[in-house]
């Protein structure tokens, strides 16, 4: 690893100015491809930052990297100001081990593509399993939250229902239900809305709106244009592992300056 370092929502006053991911020349490779060429980018505490591009643009692999699924092999990331899955000795850098990277991922939630819910728990213990699990919550204050976020997400009816009992929506609202439990930071999305059917998707993205109008850090992996149009501080368009073209929704996606991203919309608008 080197040693580099437009929505109608409230702007969330003097956070939003105030950097919570510095990402900066991250490069990841698999073997002789490189998946990532030199990215860097700042999102601000209480910002949406959603990432387009084509499949294979390296947008999930980035993502993966913020929170050190995926190690980097160049650049560095940091969340509120702490380098992550790695630790800084004078003018080296050594990788953490696995616990001290855990305790990273506790303040960076992600929900993913397939929700990853355990089939074996109800919607209401898929939720406070990591808190009392991992933050060591009292049981009865995890249960509690949980049927707080469970409501907040639309599914306080289904608390006892298993995942096999639910739609693919219900599942993904439970999984950001899960994920907002161990109250994270930060906030990742990576596809949350690919594997549903169209008529599920409104659900999960109007839970999404209403955390960035909540002032939630987010970013977000995402085909759905008008989700980052309204809901976003900024789109990012990716292609080939580095980032093309990024500003704010109208300036990106009404009036696209790379022929790339114009290509791009587009197929997809």
């Amino acid at each position: 690893m080197t040693d580099a370092l437009a929505t109608q929502r409230p702007m969330p006053g003097s956070a939003a100015t105030t950097p919570l991911l510095v990402a900066s020349n991250v490069r990841k490779q698999y073997g002789s491809v490189e998946v990532l060429k030199g990215i860097s980018l700042t999102v601000n505490a209480g910002e949406v930052m959603c990432l387009l591009g084509p499949s294979g643009s390296g947008k999930s692999t980035f993502l993966r990297c913020i929170n050190h699924l995926e190690r980097i092999d160049g650049g560095r990331i940091s969340v509120a100001g702490e380098l992550i899955g790695y630790a800084q000795r004078q003018d080296r850098v050594f990788e953490m081990n696995p616990r001290e990277v855990a305790r990273q991922r506790r303040s960076i939630g992600m929900v993913f593509q397939r929700f990853n819910l355990f089939p074996h728990m109800s919607a209401l213990e898929n939720i406070w399993a990591a808190p009392v699990g991992v933050k060591k919550v009292p049981k009865q204050q995890a249960l509690k939250r949980g049927m707080e976020l469970l409501d907040r997400v639309g599914l306080a009816h289904l608390a006892k229902a298993y995942p096999a009992q639910l739609s693919g929506g219900q599942q993904q609202r439970v999984a950001i239900a899960r994920a907002l439990a161990m109250d994270p930071q930060l906030l990742l999305f990576d596809e949350p809305t690919s594997a549903l059917d169209p008529e599920l998707v409104g659900d999960v993205l109007d839970v999404m709106r209403t955390l960035a109008a909540d002032g939630m850090t987010m970013i977000v992996v995402t085909h759905e244009i008008g989700f980052a149009r309204s809901a976003a501080d900024n789109v990012v368009f990716m292609d080939g592992g580095v980032v093309v073209e990024s500003g704010a929704p109208a300036a990106v996606l009404d009036n696209p300056q790379h022929p790339r991203t114009i290509a791009f919309l587009n197929s997809v608008m």
